[in-house]
């Protein structure tokens, strides 16, 4: 049965559509091209070619989307070489996902923040959405969609940690075999969580109530994967990648609750999606090298339970 992502979307935030972030924090502007983009990719009648030549006014989406395209997960044998082509090989709905959350990473690249490093905040965010895409295709969802969320379920944080550092840092400092759930606290210290300021801003952005969905469930954990609704759709993609360990180490418990699923899902061999993802990112990533990846989480921690094993 499909997913009638509006009514859910509804039902998640109700009738709190106006933003909960205070009027002083100034919210990114998302790129022109991309707004045109949205706006033009709604009509049925809309053409490759005119899409593809809104795109390509703006060169920065351009290039994200070409090296996109052109990245080995595609295997492509001749390269795209224009934004009519790569949009014409991915399809218009695909391709708007890719652009949406490349157009927010391209937007909040200019925020700075005292809190996060932002060039290993956006790595994260690439493995991260690497590993939801391998999980949508073991659930069959839709992959795109589970990508895309998972880059951008995280994305106001960075802006977040930097407005309103004292209570963020509170929670860094917090030591983490006592610390609660990022969204917990945030409900408890500002009356609302990023999900939710997320999902209010992507509404003004007029983003697609499936994608706004995905992120406001992203702290889901591994109980969503039992719901009747969307416990096998790209919002349990997106939740199961969103246990991955980050920058600001939430989830605390994330690393366990992984293993804890590939007890009881044969499909989900932790080790390899691990390394399969750790082979995507070098490739996509020139940061990869330095990244502290899941894959080497998980060889750490097999370290570690060896030594303990000897002794």
């Amino acid at each position: 049965m499909a997913i009638n992502w509006t009514n859910l979307r509804k039902q998640l935030i109700g009738d709190r559509t106006a933003s909960v972030i205070p009027p002083s924090i100034k919210l990114p502007i998302l790129p022109q091209a991309l707004i045109e983009f949205n706006r033009r990719a709604e009509d049925p009648n809309a053409g490759v070619n005119d899409l593809g030549k809104i795109i390509q006014s703006d060169s920065g989406l351009t290039c994200e989307l070409l090296r996109y395209v052109n990245s080995s997960m595609f295997g492509l044998r001749n390269k795209v070489s224009t934004a009519p082509q790569a949009i014409s090989l991915l399809g218009i709905r695909p391709a708007k996902l890719f652009l949406m959350s490349t157009g927010v990473q391209q937007a909040m690249k200019a925020s700075k923040s005292r809190l996060i490093n932002i060039q290993s905040f956006w790595t994260t965010n690439l493995e991260r959405a690497l590993f939801s895409r391998e999980i949508a295709g073991l659930l069959r969802a839709n992959a795109e969609l589970a990508y895309s969320a998972s880059m951008l379920h995280d994305f106001l944080l960075p802006l977040l940690c930097n407005e309103l550092f004292d209570q963020y840092f509170a929670f860094a400092q917090t030591p983490e075999n006592v610390r609660r759930p990022l969204a917990d606290y945030e409900r408890e210290a500002f009356g609302w969580d990023h999900a939710l300021a997320a999902a209010q801003v992507m509404i003004d952005w007029s983003f697609p109530d499936d994608l706004i969905c995905c992120v406001m469930l992203h702290h889901g954990g591994l109980s969503i994967l039992s719901d009747p609704e969307v416990g096998r759709s790209a919002a349990a993609a997106v939740a199961v990648a969103g246990l991955m360990p980050d920058v600001l180490r939430q989830p605390g418990d994330g690393l366990a609750e992984l293993f804890k699923l590939q007890q009881v899902w044969p499909q989900f061999n932790l080790t390899e999606l691990a390394g399969k993802v750790q082979t995507q990112l070098e490739a996509a990533s020139a940061q990869a090298g330095g990244h502290f990846s899941l894959a080497r989480r998980l060889e750490k921690a097999q370290l570690a339970q060896a030594a303990m094993v000897a002794q």
